[in-house]
C-alpha cells in the first residue's frame, strides 16, 4: 500500500502556505547538514532566503549544521543568509560524532521551528518545491506528521546525465531488505531520501543514528509506532547531486545494514549471536597489488530528544 502521495506543484503558492502557517501559529525551520558543499550550498540558501523567507515569510530560519568543512561551505552559507553552526559546538555536554544523522539531531537543539524541513546540501538542481512540496502537506492536513520526498535519481557521468542509475544503495541493499523484513515499508518510493519535513513533536520521539542509517531508522521506527497513517510522500520530479564513488557507497551500505540488523534483532525477526563489528573491510588495488582498507563505521545512535528533555525535568 502506497502512503498518500502529492506533487510539489500542488503547493507552489508559498504565500498561501505562509498564511496557513501564520494562522496555525507555527514556525518553520529549514535545516541543512553539510560537509564540504561549497559548490552547491550558496544557491540553495540564497533561493530559500529570497523566495521563501524575504518574499513570503514561509521560512522563519535557515540553519546550516556543518561537520567541520575544510572548504568555504560555512562562509558561503553565512553570506547567503543562513545561520551556520559547527555541529561539535551544539549541545557540547552530549559530546559529538561525525555524521549526517548527528547534524540532523543537533539541529533540533538549535532550531526554533514547530515544523522542521531537512534538505541535503549537495543538490545541484534545487528549486523551492523542495521546501514547499514537503511542508505543504503538514500545513494543509493536520493528520499528516511526516512527509518524505521521492524523485527520479539520474546518475551524473562526467558532463552527461544518465536518466537512470542513481540511488544505487537503495536499489541494491535497502529495497531487498524491506521486501524481506519490512514489507509494509516497500511503498515508500525513496526510503533513503534526505529531503523530508516533519512536526517537531514527532521528530523529538525518534532516535537518530549518527551516520547514514538515520533515514531508514526513522522509517522502521515510525512503522513500529503505528505512525504510517500520518506519513505522506511528495514528488519532487528529479534530484541531481554529487554522486559518490563505490568505496563511499560501500561504507554507507555498511552503516545502513548495521542499523537495520540491530532493529531486526530488537523486533525479534532474527538473532545475532555476536555483537556487530564496526570495522568496514575493503580492498584497493594499487599496481596490481591488493591493499586492505580498514575503516571504523561505528554508527552510534542518539536517543530521542524528548527523552533527554524528560530526564532533565526529572533531575530538576
Amino acid at each position: 500500500m502506497l502512503p498518500q502521495r502529492h506533487h510539489h506543484r500542488d503547493f507552489a503558492d508559498s504565500g498561501r502556505l505562509a498564511k496557513l502557517k501564520l494562522a496555525q501559529s507555527q514556525r518553520l525551520s529549514v535545516c541543512i547538514p553539510t560537509l564540504n558543499e561549497a559548490a552547491t550550498i550558496g544557491p540553495i540558501v540564497e533561493l530559500i532566503r529570497r523566495e521563501l523567507s524575504d518574499q513570503t515569510g514561509l521560512v522563519d530560519e535557515i540553519l546550516v549544521i556543518d561537520s567541520g568543512s575544510t572548504d568555504s561551505t560555512r562562509e558561503i552559507a553565512t553570506a547567503a543568509g543562513a545561520k551556520v553552526y559547527l555541529s561539535a559546538t551544539i549541545a557540547p555536554s552530549y559530546g559529538t560524532f561525525l555524521g549526517k544523522g548527528e547534524n540532523l539531531w543537533k539541529a533540533l537543539h538549535v532550531a526554533s521551528g514547530d515544523l522542521i524541513c531537512y534538505i541535503d546540501g549537495d543538490i545541484s538542481n534545487f528549486h523551492t518545491g523542495f521546501v514547499t512540496g514537503l511542508v505543504g502537506p503538514l500545513l494543509t492536513d493536520p493528520s499528516t506528521d511526516y512527509v518524505k520526498a521521492f524523485y527520479q535519481r539520474p546518475l551524473l557521468r562526467g558532463q552527461n546525465l544518465d536518466p537512470t542509475g542513481g540511488g544505487r544503495v537503495s536499489e541494491i541493499l535497502v529495497r531487498p531488505l524491506l521486501s524481506l523484513f519490512y514489507p509494509e515499508l516497500t511503498g515508500i518510493l525513496q526510503p533513503l531520501a534526505g529531503e523530508y519535513a516533519a512536526r517537531r513533536t514527532l521528530l523529538e520521539t525518534l532516535a537518530f543514528p549518527t551516520g547514514y542509517g538515520v533515514e531508514i531508522a526513522h522509517l522502521i521506527d515510525l512503522s513500529r509506532a503505528g505512525k504510517l497513517a500520518a506519513f505522506a510522500q511528495t514528488d519532487l520530479e528529479q534530484r541531481v547531486h554529487r554522486n559518490r564513488d563505490d568505496s563511499e557507497l560501500s561504507r554507507m551500505a555498511f552503516a545502513i545494514l548495521r542499523v537495520v540488523l540491530g532493529r531486526l534483532q530488537e523486533d525479534g525477526k532474527l538473532t545475532l549471536e555476536n555483537p556487530l563489528p564496526d570495522l568496514h573491510r575493503a580492498w584497493l588495488f594499487a599496481e596490481n597489488e591488493p591493499i586492505e582498507i580498514l575503516t571504523s563505521v561505528p554508527e552510534s545512535e542518539r536517543p530521542p530528544v524528548h527523552s533527554l528533555l524528560t530526564r532533565a525535568l526529572q533531575e530538576n
